[in-house]
């Protein structure tokens, strides 16, 4: 068919190349089949003509051929005694394990783990299997439409843990880090919090403001972390040094050492930003979990001297990719599903309310509050 203007293009056509917006960012993909609410994304962009891919002579007759065959032979195996059911030699796939049950079994062993970690050495290779498992299902996993089906008022640390832990490893592999790091860095998210376990719950779990010396204390989980996993087997340094170094910021303004740039273990680079997403979009006993495309304007926002900010923008970039077509609530309750991210604004996506297209960098008073998926 070729290039079409806009007023010919109906629901049902395959694209014969690529969309691009004026700035050049791809709005839609080439074979991508056109929907109604697609017309107006194509019109909320101004985009007056596009390239329709040829329609392929006798598809149709060699679908016929290919279903009255298909037909046949099961019209045929039904004669044979072969129809599904009873007596069928058909074999049932086991029913596999979801991404939740292996999250669940990940929070408990990980809840186990850190109990008796005062005690008992931690059982790295018991936890290193399970996390194997886990991340077999990694594909399952968004990180910012995931969440705990259940989720009990204490076990949020668990919970954090290993969330960070999947989002760190997660992380290491958009940044390209060879693969021996992999798990590795997931062991640094889920132990950087360990030195917690030697802090006062009262202090730990205070809903109010802490004191001079309350805050003190908490900054203390930082060297109490590093000290326990110094006598754990079959981690590394740069996961020890995650858990001592953390909240650390590359201006030199953190703690506990106020290291700054380079002298931070790139472990606790990542670790740093993921400990923040987590903490934030998490239900805690005394606050509502936050909106991920807020925090993720947030640690944005905290790149400028407070975060690595090569990090931050493989972290934004490559959680939002993902996610046009994706169902989300508004700031105002509104129910949309995004239609275009913006590679420069990628938390501001376009959004299409009931056919109305809504730009959240335009309409700055809006935000995505939930991903619903």
């Amino acid at each position: 068919m070729g290039l079409i203007t806009l007023s010919e293009v109906k629901p049902g056509l395959k694209l014969g190349n690529d969309v691009q917006t004026l700035r050049g960012n791809v709005l839609f993909q080439k074979g991508k089949v056109i929907l109604p609410k697609d017309v107006e994304v194509l019109r909320a962009f101004m985009i007056h003509q596009v390239d329709i891919e040829q329609e392929r002579t006798g598809a149709s007759s060699s679908g016929s051929k290919a279903s009255s065959t298909s037909s046949g032979q099961a019209e045929g195996n039904e004669k044979n005694g072969e129809r599904g059911g009873k007596g069928s030699s058909a074999v049932s796939a086991p029913v596999l394990p979801s991404l939740h049950e292996e999250y669940e079994k990940m929070v408990a062993l990980t809840k186990n783990a850190f109990l008796s970690s005062l005690a008992a050495e931690l059982p790295v290779y018991e936890l290193r299997t399970q996390l194997e498992v886990l991340f077999t299902h990694l594909k399952q996993y968004n990180v910012l439409t995931f969440s705990p089906r259940v989720m009990q008022e204490h076990d949020y640390v668990y919970h954090h843990a290993v969330l960070s832990a999947i989002t760190s490893y997660q992380l290491a592999q958009w940044m390209d880090l060879p693969s021996k790091d992999w798990m590795q860095v997931a062991f640094a998210g889920l132990f950087h919090d360990i030195g917690n376990n030697k802090v006062d719950p009262q202090i730990l779990y205070k809903p109010s403001t802490l004191t001079a010396s309350e805050q003190e204390e908490i900054r203390q989980h930082t060297k109490y972390g590093y000290q326990v996993l110094k006598q754990a087997k079959a981690i590394n340094e740069g996961a020890r040094l995650a858990a001592l170094q953390h909240h650390e910021k590359v201006d030199g303004s953190g703690y506990p050492l106020q290291l700054s740039g380079t002298q931070i273990h790139i472990y606790a680079k990542i670790v740093a930003i993921v400990d923040i997403f987590h903490a934030m979009t998490l239900e805690k006993i005394y606050r509502k979990a936050q909106s991920p495309y807020l925090v993720l304007e947030q640690i944005q926002s905290e790149a400028f001297g407070k975060l690595d900010p090569a990090i931050v923008n493989v972290f934004i970039q490559r959680s939002t990719q993902i996610h046009n077509g994706i169902r989300v609530k508004l700031s105002n309750n509104q129910i949309g599903e995004i239609v275009f991210s913006d590679r420069d604004h990628p938390t501001r996506p376009m959004v299409s309310v009931e056919g109305t297209i809504i730009n959240l960098m335009q309409q700055r008073q809006l935000h995505i509050q939930e991903v619903i998926g």
